[in-house]
């Protein structure tokens, strides 16, 4: 249980502070901006997460991107996201979805490998990804031709609910073999 001694202004102010940013803040963001100490900043956090984990309440703090977010609840998302959820999401073909998981879990990964465990040319898809910002540039492979490669972004992470890449669901040992047959 949190120390609530009398933090009902603080808690409140972190809790604006979260609701109008909208983007994940980290614990160093939020004294920054409500000037709080870390320990009042870390108490506050925790009575949110208390107050939000009431049935009664439709959102919740989570940790995304390596920072606290408010968001609706999971098992509400499922009504709300066709009407509030981004472009991004549920818009993607089954070809940029197969594109997208193999950039995730192989990255980084080169369009050579991409088209090795697809089987097809990835180009359309590694377009349309990098569009979206769902993927990016990473770098270069040091091998002959310098192939570009990819890998995936924060939007990515704020699209699929993730705070970091290790939070991907895991792969069974078949999938894990089909997404190493590039390496």
């Amino acid at each position: 249980m949190v120390q609530n001694y009398n933090l009902e202004k603080e808690i409140s102010l972190v809790e604006a502070i979260l609701y109008l940013e909208g983007d994940p803040l980290t614990d160093e963001a939020l004294c920054k901006i409500s000037g709080l100490s870390p320990e009042i900043v870390n108490d506050a956090i925790k009575a949110l997460q208390e107050a939000y984990a009431a049935p009664q309440s439709g959102i919740e703090l989570a940790k995304m991107m390596g920072g606290w977010v408010i968001m609706p609840k999971k098992e509400l998302w499922e009504h709300l996201k066709d009407r509030y959820g981004k472009k991004n999401e549920g818009r993607l073909s089954r070809a940029a979805m197969e594109t997208l998981s193999i950039i995730a879990y192989s990255q980084p990964v080169t369009r050579a490998e991409i088209e090795a465990i697809r089987g097809v040319s990835a180009d359309n898809m590694i377009r349309l990804l990098v569009e979206k910002d769902l993927i990016k540039e990473v770098g270069k492979k040091d091998v002959p031709g310098k192939p570009t490669m990819f890998g995936t972004t924060k939007e990515f992470l704020k699209v699929f609910r993730l705070n970091s890449i290790a939070d991907l669901p895991k792969l069974d040992e078949t999938e894990r073999e089909r997404f190493e047959l590039a390496r």
